[in-house]
């Protein structure tokens, strides 16, 4: 049976660990700093433990930091990691160098079980939940951690359905017994599961991304099966509820599909449905997949629908897309073809 890991653990876990290995408590704090400040890759060095203390650490538990196994660089500079996640299983991280920040996509699942009807990830099915320490670990293995200013949790799955770890991530990121970022750094994407939403508002200052694609509940329906449970009003009932203040940030992702979501109809809808609410949307492309429909707007449209809005007081942005040579920008991540060739290799 493999050893349970040391990183990827909180610092009450740690101390836990301490205690089940009769160590003083200083001793979890101690972990903590090589783990999570010193970026350590083996208990061995962690050399203010004693001999002993490691020896010990190392017969119960592994380190659990994993290497990328693969690397794709765009024309564009965006670079896309492969990891490991078990037998058999990988998860994509995205790099996004840009000018004076760099931004990394990581993912919470092995695939995703929503079923969206624009996304790779949805086609891949659902495989597995990450666990924490999964997570941290394509930001703490990436090999330009050092160059990161931002975190985006919009990679392979759908991070409030791997909420519980997903928080520990976050607590890990933040804490300044952990990396000590700022949670201003960090945007974590949904599509909207409410009682999941609401225990990631109460329990993190992270900026809240929701994923929107139409104000109208039938097309959203269509686009987005969880529209059915969680609707758009449940939805902005939930936000509206919390005062983001001027710090922590709301913006809303919509997918721009031709002649489906950008209509003057769209556009007087969500000034209406977004009423009052400090926020901002970001008007994405879309990347064409495999067996849909949908067509992208042009840019001309995109254009004009960010003026339209703008002309309504809602701040609009256009996200530029990055990596798409490499199936790195929004939508594409999967790992299900990678998967089946490297088996085949076998």
């Amino acid at each position: 049976m493999e050893k349970p890991s040391l990183f990827g653990k909180t610092l009450d876990e740690l101390k836990q660990v301490a205690s089940k290995l009769d160590l003083p408590k200083y001793a979890a704090k101690q972990m903590a700093e090589w783990l999570y400040k010193k970026n350590v890759v083996s208990i061995e060095e962690m050399s203010n433990l004693s001999k002993k203390t490691r020896e010990d650490l190392a017969t119960n538990f592994q380190m659990g930091k994993v290497a990328h196994s693969k690397e794709q660089v765009s024309v564009d500079g965006t670079k896309k990691y492969l990891f490991p996640s078990g037998q058999n299983k990988f998860i994509e991280a995205a790099y996004i160098p840009d000018e004076d920040r760099a931004t990394l996509c990581v993912s919470s699942q092995v695939g995703c079980k929503m079923g969206c009807l624009f996304c790779m990830t949805g086609k891949q099915g659902f495989q597995s939940n990450l666990s924490a320490g999964e997570i941290v670990n394509q930001i703490f293995s990436l090999p330009e951690k050092e160059k990161l200013t931002n975190i985006v949790y919009m990679g392979m799955g759908e991070p409030f359905d791997n909420l519980q770890e997903v928080l520990k991530s976050l607590e890990i990121l933040t804490s300044e017994w952990g990396a000590g970022m700022s949670p201003r750094r960090i945007t974590v994407s949904t599509i909207g599961i409410v009682p999941a939403m609401e225990e990631f508002l109460e329990k993190s200052e992270c900026h809240l991304a929701v994923s929107l694609h139409t104000p109208f509940d039938e097309e959203r329906r269509k686009l987005m099966p969880i529209n059915t449970v969680y609707p758009i009003n449940k939805v902005l009932s939930e936000v509206r509820s919390w005062d983001f203040g001027k710090q922590r940030r709301l913006s809303f992702e919509y997918i721009m599909f031709k002649d489906l979501n950008d209509t003057t109809a769209h556009v007087n809808e969500l000034a209406r449905l977004l009423n009052g609410l400090r926020c901002r949307i970001n008007l994405i492309r879309f990347h064409p997949i495999p067996d849909t429909p949908l067509l992208s707007s042009d840019s001309e449209k995109m254009e004009s629908f960010k003026a339209a809005l703008e002309v309504k007081g809602i701040t609009t942005t256009i996200r530029r897309s990055r990596g798409e040579d490499i199936y790195a920008a929004c939508g594409l991540l999967s790992t299900k073809e990678l998967v089946k060739k490297e088996e085949s290799d076998y």
